[in-house]
C-alpha cells in the first residue's frame, strides 16, 4: 500500500508505483474528507482565465501614454491591477506545476524496470500534487474574495433602537465588544462621534477601525442586533428585549469616490453643550448635505471647526460610497449570494440572550453558548464561521 499526506491526514492509495489517473486526481483534490468537484474546478479556472485577461488589459492601460497624465485614473487602475495580481499569482503557479507533474508522469512511464527511478517519480508527483492542493485552496479563497480584502478602513455606526435606556447600554456593549476585538487584532480605533445617554450608554457612536483587510472582518456586523436580558433597573427580575442597529461603511480613499464640491452644501453653527464658553462663542459645528443623494452629516465632536469638517467629510464620503455600492449589490445579488456588507439596519441578524449565555446568528442558524466571552471581545469563532459560510455561498455562485 502507498500512503500520501495532506495536511495532518494520511490517505491510503492502492498502488505503490504507477498511480492511475483517477488515483492521482483523488490525491490532487482530496482535502479532509471532502472532494473538490471537477465541475467546480473547471468553472473556477474559466473565471481565473478571464481575470488573467483583465489583468493584462489593465497593464496595457497603465502603459498607455494617454493614461499617464490622469493621476486619478492611474491610481484606480493600479489598485485594480494589484488586487487581480494577488488573485492570479497562485493560479499561474498552479498551471506551472501542471507542466512539472506531466514531466514527472512521463519519467514514471519511462522508468521501466528501474524501481528506484519509479519511486523518485512517485515521490515527485506526491510533492507536486500536495503543493497544488495548497495552491488550489489559496485560489478558491482569492477567487471568491471581493473588494473587501483591499479595504483597510471602516466606519462603524452604532445606534440604540427600541428599549430606551437599556438599548443605549446595549449599544455601548456592542461598541466595547468591537473595540476589544479590534485591539486583539492589533487594529487601530478612533471614536469619531459619540452621543452618551443619562445612564452611561450611547444613543449613537461612530467608530473608525483601520487595519489590513479590516472590512473582511467587521463587514458582517451590519444589521439589527437584539438583546434579551434583565436590565439593571428591573426590580422584578423580568427579561427585557432591546435592540441596536449597526452600519459598517467602507472608508474609501478620495480617489475612490467622486464627490463634486458644488454638490455639497455646508452649514456652520455654534456647537453648544458642554465644553465651556468656547463652544457657544465659536462656530465650530459642521453640517454637510450632499444634494444629489440627500445624505446629511453633522459633526460637533471637536472644538476645532477644521477637525469637525475633516471628520464630516470622511463620514460623508463613506456614506455616499456605501450608497452607490449598495445599489451595485442589488444588481449583483440578483445572481450572486454575497453576505458581507449586505446587512441593513432593518434586517435582524443576531440575538444576544444573556440568561442562556447564547449568541444566535440568524443568517447561519448558528448558536454559540459563549456569549460572555464574545461580548468581552473574543469574536474569533463567530467571525470565522461567518467568513466560511460566505466563502461557501460564493463558491456555489461561481
Amino acid at each position: 500500500m502507498f500512503f500520501i499526506r495532506f495536511g495532518r491526514r494520511l490517505y491510503k492509495l492502492p498502488i505503490r508505483l504507477g498511480l492511475s489517473v483517477q488515483d492521482k486526481k483523488t490525491a490532487r483534490f482530496a482535502h479532509g474528507e471532502k472532494m473538490i468537484s471537477q465541475d467546480l474546478q473547471k468553472r473556477l479556472f474559466v473565471r481565473l482565465d478571464q481575470l488573467v485577461e483583465k489583468y493584462n488589459q489593465l497593464q496595457g492601460q497603465l502603459s498607455d501614454p494617454a493614461t499617464a497624465g490622469d493621476h486619478r485614473k492611474v491610481t484606480v487602475l493600479a489598485q485594480q491591477a494589484g488586487t487581480l495580481a494577488r488573485i492570479i499569482q497562485p493560479y499561474i503557479e498552479y498551471k506551472k506545476l501542471d507542466d512539472a507533474i506531466d514531466q514527472a508522469r512521463e519519467m514514471l512511464s519511462e522508468s521501466g524496470q528501474d524501481s528506484e527511478l519509479a519511486e523518485l517519480a512517485d515521490q515527485e508527483i506526491v510533492q507536486l500534487t500536495t503543493r497544488q492542493q495548497q495552491l488550489f485552496e489559496q485560489i478558491q479563497a482569492a477567487a471568491v474574495a471581493g473588494d473587501e480584502q483591499t479595504i483597510n478602513s471602516v466606519i462603524i455606526e452604532i445606534r440604540a433602537g427600541t428599549g430606551g435606556a437599556e438599548a443605549a447600554l446595549f449599544a455601548r456593549d456592542l461598541f466595547e465588544m468591537y473595540t476589544r476585538y479590534a485591539e486583539k487584532r492589533n487594529f487601530k480605533t478612533e471614536v469619531m462621534d459619540i452621543s452618551p445617554s443619562e445612564m452611561g450608554g450611547f444613543r449613537e457612536v461612530i467608530l473608525n477601525i483601520t487595519g489590513p483587510a479590516v472590512y473582511s472582518v467587521f463587514g458582517y456586523e451590519g444589521g439589527g442586533h437584539r438583546v434579551q436580558r434583565v436590565p439593571k433597573t428591573e426590580a422584578q427580575g423580568r427579561i427585557h428585549t432591546s435592540a441596536a442597529t449597526v452600519a459598517v461603511l467602507p472608508e474609501p480613499k478620495e480617489v475612490e469616490v467622486d464627490i463634486k464640491d458644488q454638490d455639497v452644501v455646508e452649514h456652520v453653527s455654534r456647537a453648544g453643550g458642554p465644553g465651556g464658553q468656547n463652544v457657544n462663542k465659536i462656530s465650530s459645528a459642521i453640517r454637510l448635505e450632499h444634494v444629489p443623494t440627500g445624505i446629511v452629516v453633522s459633526m460637533r465632536d471637536e472644538r476645532s471647526q477644521h477637525k469637525n469638517r475633516a471628520k464630516a467629510w470622511r463620514i460623508l464620503r463613506s456614506r455616499v460610497y456605501e450608497l452607490r455600492a449598495s445599489q451595485e449589490r442589488q444588481e449583483r445579488d440578483k445572481t450572486r449570494k454575497v453576505m458581507i456588507g449586505s446587512g441593513d439596519r432593518s434586517q435582524r441578524i443576531r440575538t444576544y440572550n444573556f440568561p442562556q449565555n447564547r449568541l444566535s446568528d440568524h443568517r447561519l442558524n448558528l448558536d454559540l453558548y459563549s456569549l460572555d466571552r464574545i461580548i468581552a471581545g473574543d469574536m474569533d469563532e463567530l467571525i470565522a464561521s461567518l467568513q466560511e459560510y460566505d466563502r461557501q455561498e460564493r463558491l456555489k455562485d461561481l
